[in-house]
């Protein structure tokens, strides 16, 4: 962690002057250990297009065309607990230690105190609880409709419009908040003992002292993931492991030992 301004939240010190030039050096870094071992990053990412192209297929053919919309836009939460491997290629390069499949998977069950996998469930709660306020919403602003899930002429009525237009602010809402405990928390999970609970303070301790920076980091993340998703989820197998061992490095460029 490099000088400069700190904020001291126990057991770390939190960087408050990270700056657009750090999100710059991150994606570079994370370009780098892509390209120095693509086959862990093509791996966790293919997992990820899979079972995006299985939700996809799913829908489709249940005719439940419209649900593909919050599904697409939910989707993304998931995104950090697959990089959780991809923390670990980075933290294994940058350390010299040696690469093998089975430290690498090994990182999913954390350090043996199930800490990782508890964020886990809270991410895959996350995904569903978003899927029951989409439908929730749906309900509000379409019930008298007459028009169904199964078509996307919804989209074309003012109520549809509003619907559209409320459930993208009340999406992008818990997808900042679940962004915001789960950035600097997962990659800290992967590099320390510490627990889930702690992770997370360290984690809205550091996008509140840094808020312009990583609100900006946040907008390219989702940015990035949404244009990765159109040709069929595939752009994931680039965009998804260059970004989440980007998001190992800038941790590593905000979070550092107590007292540094």
């Amino acid at each position: 962690m490099s000088m400069g301004q700190q904020a001291q939240i126990a057991p770390a010190s939190v960087a408050s002057d990270l700056k657009i030039s750090d999100l710059r050096a991150a994606i570079a870094a994370g370009w780098r250990d892509f390209k120095a071992y693509p086959v862990f990053g093509l791996f966790f990412a293919a997992i990820y297009v899979i079972t995006g192209m299985f939700l996809y297929f799913a829908l489709f053919v249940r005719g439940e065309i419209a649900w593909l919309v919050p599904a697409a836009a939910g989707f993304p939460l998931l995104a950090p607990f697959i990089a959780v491997g991809l923390y670990e290629v980075s933290r294994r390069r940058e350390a010299g230690l040696p690469m093998s499949w089975r430290a690498v998977l090994g990182a999913l069950r954390g350090r043996g105190d199930e800490q990782i996998l508890s964020m886990g469930v809270i991410l895959f709660v996350a995904f569903a609880f978003w899927l029951m306020v989409a439908h929730g919403i749906f309900a509000i602003f379409m019930a008298e409709s007459g028009i169904g899930l199964e078509s996307l002429a919804l989209f074309q009525t003012a109520p549809g419009i509003m619907m559209l237009f409320v459930g993208t602010i009340v999406g992008a809402l818990m997808a900042l908040a679940f962004y915001a405990i789960t950035v600097v928390s997962l990659p800290m999970l992967v590099d320390r003992e510490v627990d889930f609970i702690t992770a997370i303070i360290v984690s809205l301790a550091t996008v509140r002292s840094n808020k312009f920076v990583l609100l900006a980091w946040a907008v390219m993340i989702a940015s990035a993931l949404f244009v990765a998703m159109l040709p069929l989820f595939l752009g994931l197998l680039v965009v998804l492991p260059v970004l989440g061992h980007a998001t190992w490095h800038l941790y590593r460029r905000a979070v550092g030992e107590p007292g540094s």
